[in-house]
């Protein structure tokens, strides 16, 4: 399967084609072939955003999980706001992506309060507490799971975990990480064999054309300098005065 965007759309047309579902966490049992998909959003909100454009012109759910803890973006600047709520009102779910090395404390009961307060926190930024037809953040993937906690079938207090053993072992569970698929994806969907699919996959990884794995990383944190400059620019009058930014 290509990284772009059109790969991608095959992958959707194809899940489709062989009568799956677009399900969530909360209703997959409602359908008699169903498939989850998910999004962990570890490097860009940006990325994340044009996935879920692309997925609502094809009618297409899914959950977005972000990072309270990244040090790549601020879930709670205005910018990141407006991106997450544009998520939200094209369908889609957002949740939460637990980073447990953020925490010292990593005992099973400290990482339920951890994640309770990540996703009462995430709610209260994007004001889903009280704005009408909107659900609470009650949806967590883990980020990188330790052994531990990846084993662990975590049960959270109105909170649906995407590590739960239902959504591994009673799944057909497909993940892009690290911009490969350990199984073929399209030879799996294609055969038929499973009523139940979790996909996750990284919108960081899906381009308009192909690129690899080095190029992919190479322009993205070649954009942060630029990034970073007009952060700058809008907080130093006459920026241009001191840097340009050619100079960069």
């Amino acid at each position: 399967m290509d990284f772009t965007f059109l790969g991608y759309e095959k992958l959707l047309k194809l899940l489709r084609d062989m009568g799956y579902c677009f399900a969530e966490y909360h209703n997959y049992s409602q359908y008699p072939r169903a498939v989850i998909l998910r999004h962990d959003i570890d490097f860009s909100l940006e990325a994340a955003l044009n996935m879920a454009r692309l997925e609502a012109e094809h009618g297409v759910v899914s959950t977005y999980f972000v990072l309270l803890t990244s040090d790549l973006y601020n879930v709670a600047s205005p910018k990141s706001l407006r991106m997450l709520r544009e998520i939200q009102r094209l369908g889609h779910t957002i949740g939460v992506h637990f980073d447990e090395t953020a925490y010292a404390s990593t005992d099973k009961e400290s990482m339920v309060q951890n994640i309770l307060k990540e996703c009462r926190l995430l709610s209260a930024l994007l004001e889903t507490s009280w704005s009408p037809g909107v659900q609470l953040v009650s949806r967590v993937s883990m980020h990188r799971p330790s052994a531990q906690i990846f084993h662990a079938n975590l049960q959270i207090p109105g909170v649906i975990n995407a590590y739960e053993v239902r959504f591994i072992q009673d799944f057909k569970y497909l993940s892009d990480s690290r911009r490969r698929w350990r199984e073929p994806a399209f030879d799996i969907i294609r055969s038929g064999t499973y009523d139940r699919l979790h996909i996750l996959t990284h919108a960081f990884w899906y381009n308009a054309k192909e690129e690899n794995i080095s190029d992919s990383i190479k322009k993205f944190v070649s954009a942060a300098n630029r990034e970073r400059y007009q952060h700058v620019a809008e907080n130093i009058s006459d920026i241009a005065s001191i840097l340009r930014e050619d100079e960069i």
